[in-house]
């Protein structure tokens, strides 16, 4: 039986919330938004590439943004030495050159899962919290999620781009 992608889980929350609840909430929506342009489509769909010489896929922009996640909350914020899933340092972009339609849904599931790991990591964290990025300087978790709210914000335009291409759909 060929893997379909489920629909992204569900989001929501109010919009008069506490700062920690809206951040939390607006990154939720964005990382759900990601998740639904791959909704209804298989691993062969999510690995179609945008045009050569990109290696841009739908399948390679999850794999991207799981490793995103663990870079940002876990290694840089947390300062926990998490591995790469996909990057490596021979392979910059293996989470995109290396997309393979038969590893979709373990890699659709790697997201949902790291998703809730980036949420259990910062649970105690006050916003102002902050660390010493090397390229940045001071960084607080507030920084961390704006600046993830911004990445997959860009990265849902090229999402919406990829699936119009696989099927006129867009979102």
């Amino acid at each position: 039986m060929t893997w379909i992608a489920p629909a992204a889980p569900p989001f929501g929350g109010s919009l008069v919330a506490d700062e920690r609840t809206l951040l939390a909430g607006f990154l939720d929506w964005q990382r759900a938004v990601l998740v639904g342009k791959c909704t209804g489509l298989t691993g062969e769909q999510l690995a179609l590439r945008a045009c050569p010489p990109s290696t841009l896929s739908l399948l390679g922009l999850l794999r991207h943004v799981t490793d995103v996640e663990r870079e940002w909350f876990h290694h840089r914020f947390r300062g926990t030495a998490v591995p790469w899933l996909y990057r490596r340092d021979d392979a910059k972009d293996a989470a995109f050159d290396e997309a393979d339609p038969a590893t979709a849904e373990a890699d659709h599931a790697a997201l949902l899962a790291q998703w809730q790991s980036s949420r259990l990591v910062v649970a105690a964290a006050q916003l102002d919290d902050a660390f010493d990025d090397p390229q940045r300087g001071p960084m607080s978790l507030r920084a961390v999620h704006l600046h993830l709210i911004q990445e997959y914000a860009r990265h849902n335009g090229h999402a919406d781009l990829l699936r119009q291409a696989i099927d006129g759909q867009t979102g």
